[in-house]
């Protein structure tokens, strides 16, 4: 058996080269790798041995010869190529083990230059890598350190690699050098452009992290993808049975809504709208205040925090069926209490500020960029005759951080770091108004209001304060602003515009 070992990450090379050579195996390699593998005492033949030609330009050229590239891509069954073999005195190679330069950590260096990202493109590596993959047959391609020890053994077992694991190594190093195009691609794209909020191609490869029982519905299937460790993609799971699709979809809604906020908070959410939230001084008070708002459709919620959960909170969440909660950290008390609920899937969370929002629609993708604009008092203008007090300022604050996470139309009706009431998802505004204040569980008098888009007319606006609102915050843009803002004052109320809007489908 014939093997050329080339690699830049040189983790594992030694025992396993020192693998190779007890089953008898030549070893042909370049560099740095022979180096090592040298002073390792494993037997070693250099590259320019075999093509009696020298590395060249400063190292850029070492294994592309065709007493290398030949010897990887000669079909064994052929008999025109393995007589070209013979021909030239050209050996067969039956194991390429190659990985590349490191471009991303190249990249990935500040004020990295041009001329620095060239120098660290592999050339020769993913030569090799393709041609030992195209003739996966007969060659064994091994492009990360992970291989090495199930290959060893396969070759210990049955003194060969099998032809399915060769396939699946050849998959595997077809992705790699694709992954590496893709990142020298989206990496020299940027050079000499000024940064752009959405890239000019939609690049998409992220890796599978699950697979999931079935998507919103039994008869769909699912998966979940994730590019690392932060967020509910990345989240860890510590407790209870599998999660499923519409849990991350509510663990995501719950997650994001919560990070709105600096002092403790807590979310319900039921189908990616919040059943309740509150932000109060203590954990266990925002949960209690969250729950208020609408115990009935808390029940088989997902519950969100943005602190660690402490033994109170954790008593408290015991008390209701709930789906799943996250948060980014649970006292060890919180967890002997939450575990003891067979069926609560508790997750651990890093936070990640989304850069980019996609949606799939038929035929293609939908991408923006997040919805990361945060309340600005000193941007705000009061429209109306009546200035906020400054207790309605703060829930006026509150309500607009909260309706930002709710379905359009969406309105909020907010008391003291509270929602009282929640109206989403609705064809008029006006009848999430009536909603909200219908599904309210706590009195609502004395209540602001939050809508993510302008009141269209003042119908709305009319409502609500039948309903008990006193002040209001909305974004404004109407053709109708000006009829809107002469009900608020006729009617003695406060109007706040924020001059953004919220809207999220």
């Amino acid at each position: 058996m014939r093997v050329l070992i080339s690699v830049t990450d040189k983790t594992g090379v030694i025992p396993f080269g020192q693998g190779l050579a007890a089953l008898g195996a030549e070893l042909i390699s370049t560099g740095g790798t022979a180096k090592l593998l040298r002073e390792a005492g494993v037997p070693v033949k250099d590259v320019s041995e075999v093509t009696n030609f020298p590395e060249m330009l400063d190292g850029r050229v070492k294994t592309m010869h065709p007493k290398i590239t030949g010897a990887i891509l000669a079909v064994r069954g052929n008999a025109g190529h393995m007589a070209s073999l013979a021909e030239h005195e050209i050996q067969p190679l039956d194991m390429v083990v190659v990985n590349l330069y490191q471009f991303e950590k190249a990249a990935a260096q500040a004020g990295a230059t041009l001329e620095h990202l060239i120098e660290n493109i592999d050339i020769g590596g993913p030569t090799m890598i393709r041609s030992a993959a195209k003739n996966w047959q007969d060659v064994a391609i091994l492009t990360s350190p992970a291989d090495y020890e199930p290959v060893l053994a396969e070759l210990r077992a049955n003194g060969k690699v099998s032809r399915e694991t060769k396939w699946e190594l050849a998959k595997k190093a077809f992705q790699t050098t694709a992954d590496y195009d893709r990142a020298i691609s989206a990496r020299l794209a940027l050079v000499g452009k000024e940064p752009e909020p959405l890239p000019a191609v939609l690049d998409l490869r992220v890796p599978r992290k699950m697979t999931l029982r079935y998507g919103e519905n039994p008869h769909q299937a699912a998966a979940l993808y994730s590019t690392g460790a932060t967020g509910i993609a990345g989240a860890e799971q510590l407790h209870g049975k599998e999660l499923s699709y519409n849990n991350l979809v509510d663990l995501d809604a719950t997650w994001q809504l919560v990070c709105e906020f600096s002092r403790p908070a807590a979310a319900i959410i039921k189908h990616t709208n919040p059943a309740g939230c509150a932000e109060q001084d203590t954990l266990v008070d925002a949960y209690r205040k969250a729950l208020e708002c609408d115990p009935v459709s808390a029940f088989g919620g997902v519950i969100g925090f943005n602190r660690e959960v402490d033994a109170d909170t954790a008593a408290e969440v015991a008390k209701l069926f709930v789906e799943a909660v996250a948060a980014p950290g649970y006292s060890q008390q919180a967890l002997s209490i939450l575990q003891a609920k067979k069926n609560l899937r508790l997750v651990r969370v890093q936070n990640e500020a989304n850069a980019m929002v996609l949606k799939s629609i038929s035929g293609g993708y939908l991408a923006q960029t997040a919805d990361t604009e945060s309340f600005d008092r000193a941007r705000c203008e009061v429209k109306t005759l009546r200035q906020p007090t400054d207790a309605e300022w703060m829930t006026l604050e509150f309500g607009w951080k909260v309706v930002k996470h709710v379905k359009s139309n969406a309105i909020v009706y907010a008391l003291a770091g509270q929602t009282v009431g929640v109206g989403a998802g609705q064809m008029s505004r006006v009848d999430s108004v009536n909603i909200g204040a219908k599904k309210a569980h706590l009195p609502i008098e004395g209540s602001v209001v939050a809508s993510d888009a302008f009141f269209p007319f003042p119908d709305g606006l009319e409502q609500a304060v039948k309903h008990g609102a006193t002040a209001f915050i909305q974004p404004g843009g109407s053709v109708k602003d000006p009829e809107v803002i002469a009900a608020a004052d006729r009617l003695g109320v406060a109007m706040v515009f924020t001059g953004v809007r919220h809207f999220r489908h």
